[in-house]
């Protein structure tokens, strides 16, 4: 028992980077399945983006409110507040809240999605018609998993920045162009672009998680639950680690 807990973790890891290996194998074929990428695209993408630009209005607003809490100091400059919220969403909040909450709509449909075709024997039925199950299943949800997220992020990102600017200038904490001065003192160019590299890996791991966890279902339905609560679960604790080590690494 003890020997087959150690080594299970083993045997996942190398069925997933299988799988992520015959996917990457099946890009070629990606323009057969041309028109389940754009409906994935907008699955994950397009309509993600009222939950998404609501997580980041709030953040942002939040983020600005607290942060002038902490700040009440007559030795302080108030545009301050606009140097801390707008990196904070631009470097950490826009990725990572978005992050969270699309490992839980997106990863767990795509989990509940592929583990239902698992277990209803579609994905059976798809292979004895001839066609490449994990090029037609896995690769368009992972394409637009990488194609889509830097959309959602920007649009959390920039979402959050404008609650922030609305909350500092119409709540009394500062006019809208000390926010805006503040923002830009400290503003380094590479700070989106690595909220973009962050953004192309989250959706990476969300996708690519659920893909696996949906694909290799097994169970019934109880299996369908199980692979959707650990697809969200795993992608939210794999976000924090790849947020860890980018930071470490490239910062």
């Amino acid at each position: 028992m003890l020997e087959r807990r150690i080594l299970a973790p083993i045997e996942a890891l190398g069925q997933y980077v299988l799988l992520l290996t015959k996917a990457f194998q099946s890009l070629s074929e990606v323009r057969v399945y041309r028109k389940n990428l754009f409906k994935q695209m907008v699955a994950i993408g397009i309509e993600s983006i009222p939950i998404v630009a609501l997580a980041g209005l709030f953040s942002g607003a939040v983020l600005t409110v607290q942060t002038a809490y902490q700040l009440e100091s007559p030795f302080i400059p108030q545009s301050i507040i606009g140097s801390i919220v707008v990196p904070s969403m631009v470097l950490e909040l826009g990725a990572v809240v978005t992050g969270f909450i699309l490992a839980g709509r997106v990863g767990a449909r795509i989990a509940a999605e592929l583990g239902t075709m698992r277990v209803t024997e579609q994905i059976d039925a798809l292979e004895a018609m001839g066609l490449n199950s994990i090029g037609y299943l896995i690769v368009p949800r992972v394409l637009a998993g990488v194609f889509m997220f830097p959309v959602l992020y920007i649009t959390a990102t920039g979402v959050g920045i404008g609650g922030g600017l609305g909350v500092a200038h119409y709540g009394d904490f500062l006019s809208a162009g000390e926010f805006v001065a503040g923002a830009r003192q400290f503003f380094s160019p590479f700070d989106p672009i690595f909220g973009l590299l962050k953004a192309f890996v989250f959706g990476f791991i969300i996708t690519s998680v659920a893909c696996y966890k949906g694909y290799y279902t097994g169970g019934g339905a109880e299996g369908v639950g199980r692979s959707t609560t650990e697809a969200a679960v795993l992608s939210c604790v794999y976000i924090l680690f790849a947020n860890l080590a980018l930071a470490v690494l490239i910062l």
